[in-house]
Order: C-alpha cells, then structure tokens, then sequence
C-alpha cells in the first residue's frame, strides 16, 4: 500500500512580493525529495482601521491558512517581512490565534524553520528569524536552519543566513533574489523536506 505523501506547510506573508518568491523556491526545494508535497498558505493582512476587513478568499496568490493546515502537515517553513526587526503584525496576529493548537499539542516534534525579507541588507533579518521561532518551540516544534556546508553561506553578499532563508528586497522591494539566495532557500525546503521523510521512516 502506497503512503500518501508528506504535507509541508509553507506558510507566509508578502507584502510586495519578495517574501511569496522566497516561499516558491523553498516549495521547490520540498518537492524536489519523493513523497513530499508543498503546501503554501498566506495570512489576511491587518488593518489599524477598526472597520478594515479582507475579503474571506485572497483576490490572488496562494489561500488563507487555517488551523487545519497545521494539524494536516508534517513540518512547516514559516516566511514573514522584517517589520523593525520583527515578524509582520499580520504573521503575528495569525500565531496569537493557536492556542488550541497549542493546547493539543498538534505541532509538537514537527520541523520547522524560517525565512524572511529585507528592505536594507542589515535591516534586521537575523533578528526576525530569531523571534519567528519563539511561537514555534512553544508549540514544540524541532526548529531547523542552514549548515555552512552550503557554500554560500560563505560566499553570499547578499542574502543567507545559518537561521534561515533570507532575502535583501532594496528600499523599493524590486530588487531579484540573487543566485545564492535562490540556491540557498532550495536548499532550506529541501533539508525541511528530506527531516520530515526520516521522521515519519523513524
């Protein structure tokens, strides 16, 4: 009997573009290993103005998350832009909202690991990966980055990281994803991808 194929959650949230293209190279990475699938999933954007709401179904790009697609996956790569060093308020009013999850425990000893965007090459990215992984080991979550045998990490003068998948967008946000962040977030889905086989094969 064939095993349906694993789940891997590649949850986001873009504002102009630049984290979205990081997330499609990290699905592409997942589906590069046999028997995993990429799932990506946005959050709704948060409005300061009370009476703001976006529509129920996104006018494009990939669905709304809901509860249900972090208790179907098998691991998850979670991509926010820095906002002063921070997840986006949107990413974040998402993660406040799990305490159900939280209480089952429906994440706990899953793989996890980040990826973000910049406008300023030293604009916080380091710090956002690090403060995207707090909600994740609460939830239990086996957080995974970047080992310096991918040789960009050495050699990126753009972005990349040991924490994760990054990316330097420019102050316009239009700025392409370089060759070694392109290869580095490919290989980010697919060490995500490759952790969750051995796990379920555990």
């Amino acid at each position: 009997m064939n095993r349906p194929n694993l789940i891997i959650l590649v949850l986001f949230y873009s504002r102009h573009g630049a984290t979205r293209k990081l997330a499609e190279l990290i699905a592409q990475g997942i589906e590069s290993v046999p028997g995993c699938d990429a799932r990506l999933r946005t959050v709704p954007a948060v409005s300061s103005v009370a009476e703001a709401t976006a529509p129920e179904v996104p006018p494009e790009g990939a669905p709304y998350v809901e509860l249900d697609d972090l208790k179907e996956c098998a691991a998850l790569a979670l991509g926010s832009p820095t906002r002063f060093g921070n997840m986006s308020s949107a990413m974040k009013y998402f993660w406040d909202g799990t305490a159900s999850e939280w209480l089952s425990g429906s994440l706990s000893g899953k793989p996890a690991c980040l990826f973000t965007s910049t406008g300023s090459l030293h604009g916080g990215q380091e710090s956002t990966l690090l403060t995207m992984m707090i909600p994740l080991l609460h939830h239990g979550m086996m957080i995974m980055g970047l080992p310096y045998t991918e040789p960009e990490l050495m050699t990126t003068s753009t972005g990349g990281s040991p924490y994760g998948a990054t990316h330097w967008s420019g102050l316009d946000g239009k700025k392409v994803l370089s060759e070694d962040e392109k290869r580095l977030a490919v290989a980010l889905g697919k060490r995500l991808a490759e952790t969750a086989v051995k796990l379920r094969s555990a």
